[in-house]
Formats: structure tokens, sequence, C-alpha cells
């Protein structure tokens, strides 16, 4: 028997809570269930006034929104807003329900502008929430994929800054072409040269 679905369904009001909408076993889940982000808090309280001005938003909530985009791939802030406005389990995440408006994208990038510049508070955030994935076995430190964007150089050679880069990235980077070279190798092709 043919059957058509009834799409009066779709203004029919319901009542049910966020949590019922989330799979159990949604990755949002399972970070919010590992990693305590109260941290944030005490990181970013200098940068806050307690007494003066409007409430601002959660400090928790603009590093889960940046997370989102992170971990699910989303190429834009803007389109990681339109993306947490219609899906439960990023509403469910960052604790809004339904009727809250999502922060608008330039939110983020005014308070990385206005109050995490100049300073190393979100490198500090994300390394404390990266050690917290690692304890739970959500990362595996075996392979490390690097951004390869093209970005204009600076060739000012009296404007140049010393910074202290970690070893562990140096080894990843030689393992990801020794295992390019035998990839070439494999298809046929000379291995790259060193640079």
């Amino acid at each position: 028997m043919l059957r058509k679905t009834n799409v009066e369904g779709r203004t029919q009001i319901s009542l049910v809570s966020l949590d019922e909408l989330v799979p159990k076993d949604h990755l949002v889940r399972k970070i919010e269930n590992a990693i305590d982000f109260s941290f944030i808090y005490e990181l970013v309280r200098d940068v806050y006034c307690e007494d003066n001005g409007r409430p601002s938003i959660d400090p928790v909530v603009l590093i889960k929104i940046a997370l989102i985009q992170c971990l699910f791939g989303i190429r834009s802030m803007r389109q990681t807003i339109k993306e947490i406005e219609t899906n439960v389990a990023y509403r469910w995440f960052i604790g809004y329900d339904f009727s809250q408006p999502i922060p608008h994208f330039s939110t983020f990038g005014k308070n990385y502008v206005r109050r995490f510049k100049d300073t190393q508070l979100f490198e500090e955030i994300f390394a404390r929430v990266l050690e917290e994935a690692m304890k739970y076995g959500f990362v595996n430190s075996d392979a490390l994929f690097m951004d390869a964007t093209h970005v204009k150089a600076n060739a000012n050679k009296n404007k140049y800054q010393k910074e202290l880069v970690q070893e562990q990235s140096k080894h990843y980077q030689e393992l990801l072409h020794e295992e390019i070279d035998a990839d070439r190798l494999a298809h046929g092709k000379k291995p790259l040269r060193k640079k």
C-alpha cells in the first residue's frame, strides 16, 4: 500500500528536551563527559570586567564554537554558526536551547581581537583541551596533519622573531616526509628533494 508522509508534523508542538535528541554515542557528548571546560574561566578572568559593561557571551561557549568548527571540519566561522543554529547536538554542546539565538559569527572574531590578541590565552586553552583530549584517547599522536595554506612571506630580514619550535612537530614532519617518499616510490616516482 502506498503511504504518504503527513507534513503537518512540521508545525506540531512536542514536549522534548535537547538531551533526549542528542544520541548517546555522539562525539560532542563524549567530549562533554571527558573534558571539564571550567578551567577557562580562571584563565580569562583578567580580560573580562566583573562589574562594568554589558554581560558577555560565556567564554566557554566561544571556545566550544571554535572546537566544533575544528572537530567537524567546518570551513568558516560564518558556516559554523549556521550549522549550530540547525544542529541539535551542537546546540546541546554549547548549552543553548531552541529559543536562544546563537551568537553572530563576528562575535568570535571581535572577542579574539579585543580579548585574546597579544596574549597566550587562546594557545593555553587549546593546549589544555588538547592535553585532556589526548588523556581520554580522542587524539592519536601517531600522525600529525599540517595545513599547507599558502601565505605571502614577509621578506624583510630586519623584522623577524625567534620562536621556540617544539621538537615533536619536527619529528612528525620527518615522518610525514618519509611516508610521502615511500608512497612516491611505490608509484614509480622520485622522492621529493629535502629543503
